[in-house]
């Protein structure tokens, strides 16, 4: 089964928590490599901070089914945002339709995780 590297995401204000869309890097736990990230939570944290879906796509690189994300067809203008440290990734004004049943973008905002 092929993975997408992810980060869950959610549009601001009522989309928060919705939805997910594979990219990981931007939030690790404490006991990561080398790199220093903003937020930073060791496995346990995580566990008690996310859904089981959350957990499973943002800390083992999982993915929801595809056009099953609310978040596909969202055409609402704002900011869409990592669900697991609330960092800004998207704005709306990036978001295209792929046609591959996730919602994708050709730019994150600058100085995007």
């Amino acid at each position: 089964m092929s993975t997408r590297r992810g980060i869950l995401i959610a549009g601001a204000g009522a989309l928060a928590g919705a939805g997910t869309l594979a990219l990981t890097q931007a939030c690790r736990s404490s006991d990561a490599p080398a790199q220093r990230f903003e937020v930073t939570h060791t496995d346990p944290e995580w566990r008690g901070l996310l859904t089981p879906q959350q957990y499973e796509v943002l800390r083992r690189e999982g993915t929801e089914r595809a056009f099953s994300s609310p978040l596909d067809h969202e055409k609402r203008a704002g900011t869409y945002a990592c669900a697991g440290c609330a960092l800004a990734l998207f704005s709306s004004k990036t978001k295209f339709d792929s046609g591959t049943g996730w919602p994708s973008f050709w730019a994150p905002l600058d100085n995007a995780v």
